[in-house]
């Protein structure tokens, strides 16, 4: 399959990979989350090219994840999480989750504390109806309303 039919694939997996499907996009979106806002300051901190990261900014633009606009001194343009860039955050905490768990043999290299209480955040799955934490042993996957009958399994 090619990068492009992405898209139109029935899957709610697949279709977010043409946003987030290298690296340097969760990059872009980690640093904004810790209040990375500039062009300048994002290269900086990531060391990417201008062009790749003007193209990876550009596409969290064009899909309302980032919105750019003037910052509060006039000065410069900079880049500010909209909701549907916000609701990506889980995601990002579901990787660290992970990342902590099978890839840093010295423990955490930043813990997310919570603001409220300095508790550890996590990120957790959750049934909707009883509210029990869940596992990938615990789900079903079913063909839901956005399945097309031509493209449901026989």
């Amino acid at each position: 399959m090619r990068y492009e039919e992405l898209a139109d694939f029935p899957c709610s997996i697949t279709r977010p990979l043409v946003i987030f499907g290298d690296r340097w996009t969760l990059l872009i979106l980690k640093y904004s989350f810790a209040g990375v806002r500039r062009f300048n300051a994002f290269q900086g901190a990531l060391g990417i090219s201008r062009s790749r990261l003007r193209d990876r900014l550009e596409r969290l633009v064009e899909h309302e994840i980032l919105v750019k606009r003037p910052a509060d001194d006039g000065a410069y343009e900079e880049y500010r999480l909209t909701e549907k860039g916000h609701a990506i955050y889980p995601v990002l905490m579901a990787i660290r989750d992970w990342g902590d768990a099978y890839m840093a043999p010295d423990g955490p290299p930043v813990e997310y504390r919570h603001r409220g209480c300095a508790g550890e955040a996590h990120a957790r799955l959750t049934c909707d109806e009883c509210a029990a934490e869940i596992t990938a042993r615990d789900v079903e996957p079913q063909a839901g309303p956005g399945m097309s009958s031509a493209s449901r399994p026989a």
